[in-house]
């Protein structure tokens, strides 16, 4: 994937500028000038187009820095360290407001999203292809473009409820002041746009065009917002193509390279956002912290995760104790206190709670292990870090991908699906044994009643996710929110700070000031 993300990003930007103008007869126009109506006329062109939609995923708000940040601490995956200041501090207290920069910025990134992806369906649909490969690579794009839309859409119906719904291109242009849609709406859209993707979306794609959406994405994004929704048996029919042919997924036999700079496309990962710096969405010269993104030019594709996490780096965050002590359950069959083995892979710390007690066990070609130590105590973050092979990162230039979806979630959402639905048998049970296999934690060998099934159901995600921005989403959709965090962070703040309202997010300063349509429809300066 090659972007040419300052040119292409700034044509799809002033698209809606070109509505509503007129010029002079006596203005020259440039012949050669790349315009809006001008410009997505061939292969190239289109290719960028959609590129330039991808890189919504790395703007503010979304996979370079703060969706990380923004879930992990409402989820409780992670607790604040001292260094957290300003607007994240707010995340991790639950005290934040319309006002937040990173809520803001989650917003704006997703209808960035929206809006980028219309305009790609808008000008394939108007592009002529001069071949039979082009007119596959026209359905593509545009599939390409309906599922980061659902993409987008399933974030915000989920994360606000009711919100605006831009279904096209022509409409954005018409309507400035969209009113909010009903969440059934909204939900209706996202399964819209996944269905019709999904024909027209291929199986993989050679290594220049790793990271782009491949038909099992769209299906698995299709069956997790049918979840969602409580659909149990659409979702679970949607889920299950993904366990046979045409797809191939399966579980990675090590946990540990999901999460590292080695192994990162594999049989397992079904929808990630690439940070790597050895593809095309690789890493520039300018760090997407300090203000590169793709105005500058630049492919600022990294994260920042492991430098910010990382307990020999800044340390903003640490693994909470709720996330530490999910490792530690009854056993499977004799109800002993049982360590789960992930733990090892996920937190550094006292080998009592499962953790890893040292570091740096690839450095010098494996012949220096150094024990960890925390000055203040506690557990830091493995997962997602370096330090099996460098003691010391020091830049915030991670090439580390994302895991979005992956095959254990297929497997554990399928299993949902079932007990859902009453179904605590043998098929559920198989299902989160077959994840509990791969890094050799003891089998169930009965599920029991459906309450008890859908704990260990819960314990599972929290375990296998953790630090994957999952948990929070969880919690949401299951209903048991507030009950949750509050007597977890009553444990580590002495406080109860998650409210009624935070079920949803407030709906942003800059919206509200924007369009007096979402302003009128907003109920005690929240949501």
């Amino acid at each position: 994937m090659k972007p040419i993300l300052y040119k292409i990003c700034t044509i799809l930007l002033v698209g809606t500028l070109l509505t509503g103008c007129s010029k002079s007869r006596l203005e020259l126009q440039n012949q050669s000038a790349y315009t809006f109506e001008t410009y997505f006329e061939n292969d190239a062109a289109m290719n960028q187009a959609i590129i330039a939609t991808y890189a919504t995923l790395l703007h503010n708000g979304l996979y370079s820095r703060d969706y990380y940040f923004i879930f992990d601490l409402l989820g409780n995956d992670a607790e604040r360290d001292a260094p957290l200041l300003g607007d994240l501090l707010q995340l991790a207290q639950y005290n934040f407001g319309p006002t937040n920069t990173q809520i803001q910025d989650l917003w704006s990134s997703l209808y960035r999203m929206v809006f980028r992806a219309n305009i790609v369906i808008d000008r394939a649909l108007l592009w002529e292809p001069e071949t039979a490969d082009e007119q596959i690579k026209q359905k593509q794009y545009i599939a390409e473009a309906k599922f980061l839309k659902a993409f987008a859409n399933f974030n915000l119906v989920t994360l606000w409820g009711r919100a605006p719904l831009r279904l096209d291109f022509a409409s954005t242009v018409q309507n400035n002041y969209p009113s909010r849609a009903s969440v059934e709406e909204i939900w209706a859209a996202v399964e819209g746009d996944l269905s019709s993707a999904i024909p027209d979306l291929p199986l993989g794609y050679n290594d220049g065009n790793l990271g782009r959406i491949t038909r099992g994405a769209a299906v698995a994004l299709l069956g997790k917002a049918y979840l969602y929704q409580k659909k149990w048996q659409p979702a679970q029919d949607e889920l299950k193509k993904l366990t046979q042919a045409p797809y191939t997924y399966s579980l990675v036999n090590n946990y540990d390279n999901l999460f590292s700079t080695t192994n990162q496309v594999n049989s397992e990962t079904i929808f990630q956002v690439m940070h790597a710096q050895w593809t095309d969405w690789g890493i520039g010269n300018q760090y997407y912290m300090f203000g590169g993104q793709e105005t500058w030019g630049m492919k600022a594709t990294h994260s920042g995760r492991a430098q910010e996490y990382g307990f020999n780096d800044w340390r903003n965050v640490f693994i909470s104790t709720a996330a530490v002590n999910s490792f530690t359950y009854a056993h499977p069959v004799n109800g002993t206190p049982y360590r789960d083995p992930r733990a090892k892979f996920v937190y550094y710390g006292d080998a009592t709670k499962g953790g890893d007690i040292d570091y740096c066990n690839q450095c010098g070609g494996g012949a220096i292990a150094y024990p960890f130590t925390d000055a203040n105590g506690g557990y830091r973050w493995r997962k997602y870090e370096y330090y099996e092979s460098t003691a010391q990162y020091g830049g915030p230039a991670s090439p580390i991908n994302s895991q979005v979806i992956r095959y254990a979630d297929v497997l554990l959402m399928i299993a949902e699906t079932y007990i859902q639905s009453g179904n605590t048998g043998s098929e559920p049970l198989n299902l989160i044994n077959q994840v509990r296999a791969r890094v050799g934690a003891e089998a169930y060998t009965s599920l029991g009643s459906q309450s008890n099934a859908m704990n260990i159901l819960k314990r599972e995600r929290q375990i296998e996710f953790s630090g994957e921005q999952s948990r929070y989403f969880d919690l949401i959709r299951w209903g048991i929110a507030k009950e949750t965090i509050n007597a977890e962070k009553q444990v580590q703040m002495g406080t109860q700070p998650f409210q009624d309202k935070n079920v949803l997010l407030p709906i942003p300063q800059s919206e509200k000031d924007a369009n007096p349509n979402v302003a009128k429809d907003i109920q005690n300066n929240w949501n």
